[in-house]
């Protein structure tokens, strides 16, 4: 049999009188490491053991470590078959190579026994004076960038074991607390003239000098710390209450729609002007928005932000086999290719046009109109050169003046519809993003237009006292202007 026992958190006191048996008792006993308050007191009894400590060096991680450590005690009990293997604190709490042999010993039918002991969590609930009933979350150093973590509950973070670790927890812990939020660092928790546990804030933690294998640090809970997305939701929980605002509480989704597209235009200006901080602020919007649809849809019980959540998880890992399954690309356009497939088979898509209108309507109609184009010559239905659609503006545009000047209101939207339609076609063999190169004429007009009135005002002319003469003078002044500054 294989037995596993606790050395616990490092006072000889917190040695179990079963587990000092059991040790003594076998002729095979293996130690996961050396580094350990106790051990010196196991040489007193004259118990002689085997440690793990030679892998650390020989191996890149800690998790090869823990599992090279699981196969060598199954090795060993083969050739000995009753064998004690002695670990730091706890077999059970933050304990990886345990739990690897316990998955070896369920898989090769092996008997394996583990002793109760006191943990490093016992020690620290003593030493910091907490009732865990309270609320504890206890994370190893070395997963925390696998964990969240929650300024509701307290947080112990074990395995601090030098300062390139307590660095890293420090960013980690920087990315959920404020700089200055007080934690406790421990030190050596439980064991008497070694013990040591002060307050420090977090950026100081890798600065301490005594980090060791037997440090460990405390995150007390603070609800008034920096917000997250779960104080986002209870804002607007508290904002559609029965004591909230009145005008949060009228709205539905109907009536937000503007809203959510204006916060998304705001974001891409913010993008556009390169403005980070605006960008932060734009993009909280977006989610507000987000996230008001979402509390509306749990009221009225069809949906709630997990519900959006989970979809758009569960879509992004459908469409990305190349990333979450076995796929192989070589290319973006190969990744688009696959996307459009999934979507279809998604979508239950059967034709082609079915796909085109699907294409959202409350696009932009350039927007719309370039995805139109581009899905319809997926299938060969388009020009096969520039020069065709360039032609194909030329025709449209006689089309306006043969009908411009009747009274035939809806002939003429159907005309000029077409020119444009046609002017998006040239964008799209071009490679230009129609909405973009509109809105760059746009803002080349503003800027030509600022230039007449500025001249203007100079001239002490009133603008609107100008002859047409005159304003086309400073255009193509403002024309040269450009090109010289160019």
């Amino acid at each position: 049999m294989i037995k596993v026992v606790g050395l616990g958190p490092g006072a000889k006191e917190a040695l179990t009188l079963g587990t000092i048996d059991v040790l003594k008792q076998c002729k095979h006993v293996y130690l996961r490491t050396h580094k350990h308050p106790t051990v010196e007191y196991l040489k007193d009894f004259g118990i002689e053991f085997t440690t793990f400590d030679n892998k650390y060096e020989q191996m890149d991680s800690f998790d090869e470590v823990y599992q090279s450590i699981a196969k060598d005690i199954i090795k060993n009990y083969e050739e000995f078959h009753d064998i004690v293997y002695a670990v730091p604190g706890h077999p059970l709490v933050a304990e990886k190579s345990v739990i690897n042999l316990l998955k070896l010993c369920r898989e090769e039918n092996i008997d394996i026994d583990i002793l109760p002991a006191v943990s490093f969590v016992d020690s620290m609930m003593e030493a910091l004076k907490l009732d865990p009933i309270e609320g504890i979350k206890i994370i190893d150093a070395f997963d925390i960038k696998n964990q969240l973590l929650d300024k509701r509950v307290g947080t112990i973070i074990t395995q601090v074991y030098n300062k390139f670790i307590a660095s890293e927890v420090k960013l980690t812990l920087l990315e959920y607390y404020k700089d200055e939020t007080e934690i406790y660092f421990v030190r050596a928790a439980g064991v008497k003239g070694l013990q040591s546990v002060r307050k420090i804030p977090i950026y100081e933690l890798d600065r301490q000098l005594d980090i060791d294998y037997l440090t460990s640090i405390f995150i007390p809970k603070d609800e008034n710390n920096n917000n997250d997305f779960y104080d986002l939701l209870n804002i607007m929980e508290k904002l559609r209450s029965g004591d909230g605002c009145p005008w949060d509480r009228d709205q539905t989704h109907e009536s937000l729609k503007k809203y959510l597209i204006e916060e998304s235009y705001e974001v891409i200006d913010a993008i556009d002007n390169n403005d980070d901080d605006g960008i932060v602020e734009e993009l909280g919007d977006v989610l507000l928005q987000v996230v008001f649809h979402s509390q509306i849809g749990k009221e009225e019980g069809f949906f709630n932000i997990n519900d959006v959540i989970k979809g758009i998880c569960d879509k992004m890992i459908t469409r990305h086999p190349h990333v979450f399954n076995n796929m192989l690309v070589n290319s973006s356009e190969e990744v688009l290719d696959n996307w459009d497939k999934i979507k279809k088979k998604e979508k239950g898509f059967i034709t082609y046009t079915e796909e085109l209108k699907h294409i959202g309507k409350t696009f932009p109609a350039l927007i719309r109109a370039d995805k139109v184009q581009k899905k319809a010559a997926k299938v060969g239905f388009d020009w096969d050169k520039v020069e065709d659609a360039m032609e194909k503006v030329l025709e449209e545009f006689y089309e306006v003046k043969d009908v411009y000047k009747n009274n035939n209101r809806e002939k003429i939207l159907e005309e000029v519809g077409d020119l444009i339609f046609a002017t998006v076609n040239v964008a799209r063999f071009l490679d230009i993003d129609p909405e973009f190169a509109l809105n760059y004429t746009i803002d080349k007009f503003i800027s030509r237009f600022q230039y007449i009135e500025k001249s203007a005002v100079n001239m002490d002319v009133k603008l609107n006292e100008m002859t047409l003469e005159q304003m086309n003078q400073l255009w193509e002044e403002s024309k040269k202007k450009e090109k010289k500054s160019l």
